[in-house]
Parts: C-alpha cells; structure tokens; sequence
C-alpha cells in the first residue's frame, strides 16, 4: 500500500510540474523574428573578405604530397576491384587505405557487385590550392574511371579514402 501511495505521490507531482498543451482549435504560433542582422562571420563581417579565399591552413602542396595521395588511390582501386575476392578478405585489405567513415560504410559492401575487376591507367589528382587537407583523384578502370575523396588530418598524415564514386552511366 505504501508503495502504491508513494508512486501516485510522485506521478502526480511531475504531472503538476509539466507544461500545459495548448489543445485550443485554431490556436496559431508566433515566430520569433531576429532583431539585427544574421552573420555567420565574427564581427559581422563577409565570410570571405574581397571574395578571397583565404590561404591553406598549415598545410600546403608539393609534389611529396600529390604523389602520397595518388599512390594511395591507385592502391585504394587495386584492391576495391576485386570482386572475386571473399567478403572480409575484400573488406580487410580496402579498409586499409580508407578513413574510419568509410571503413563502417564499405564493411557490408558485396565485392561481387564491384564492376571493375583492375585499374588500367594513371591516376590524376584535382588539387584545389587551398585546401590541403582533401583532394579528389581519378582512377581509370575496366568499368570505367572511378572517383575517390582522399582526406588527410595534417601534414604528415596518411592520406586516406572516404568515398570510392563510380563512373557515371
């Protein structure tokens, strides 16, 4: 009895705490509106000055780099087109050259469903200057020419996959 007593106690002191719903028909909602201008840049400032952008941040390219990079893609593609190989072989040796989020991605993939069975030529980078930390590569297959992401944490870091995009039909 008394642990019955003592629930409805409490039931009934957090039904009396909470807010009340407005079930009133037609019942309309105000929005608030800002009162200054929004800005996401400090000072209120544009968020690229003079329509600059602004240099790389403590990483910058040379030729070490772009080579890192495409040896990692190409090797990346060697072993993503090998659809003859067991699952967690496949899923083992790619997830080598791939960053934590594509690792979870790609762990379920079927390689039986990979189209390219090998690359069949060089790799190109798209470098964009001012950004150090990515880099998009294309690497030719049998099935057509792949895109990969490649990301880096810093300048001696690893280069590493995050998306593995195939050709478009």
């Amino acid at each position: 009895m008394k642990k019955s007593l003592a629930l409805t106690a409490v039931v009934l002191l957090c039904t009396a705490c909470a807010p009340a719903a407005n079930t009133t028909p037609g019942a309309t909602s105000t929005a608030a509106t800002a009162s200054a201008p929004v800005s996401l840049s400090a000072g209120s400032g544009p968020q690229a000055p003079d329509g600059t952008v602004p240099a790389t941040i403590g990483i910058s390219w040379d030729q070490a780099s772009k080579d890192a990079a495409v040896d990692t893609a190409r090797k990346a593609m060697a072993d993503f087109a090998r659809p003859d190989v067991q699952d967690k072989q496949w899923a083992d040796d790619l997830a080598r050259w791939l960053t934590p989020q594509a690792t979870a991605d790609y762990s379920a993939a079927d390689p039986t469903n990979v189209p390219a069975t090998r690359v069949t030529g060089p790799t190109t980078l798209a470098v964009d200057e001012a950004n150090g930390y990515g880099v998009m590569a294309a690497v030719p297959t049998d099935a057509g020419t792949y895109t990969l992401q490649l990301l880096r944490t810093g300048p001696e870091a690893p280069w590493k996959v995050n998306r593995l995009t195939p050709p478009t039909s």
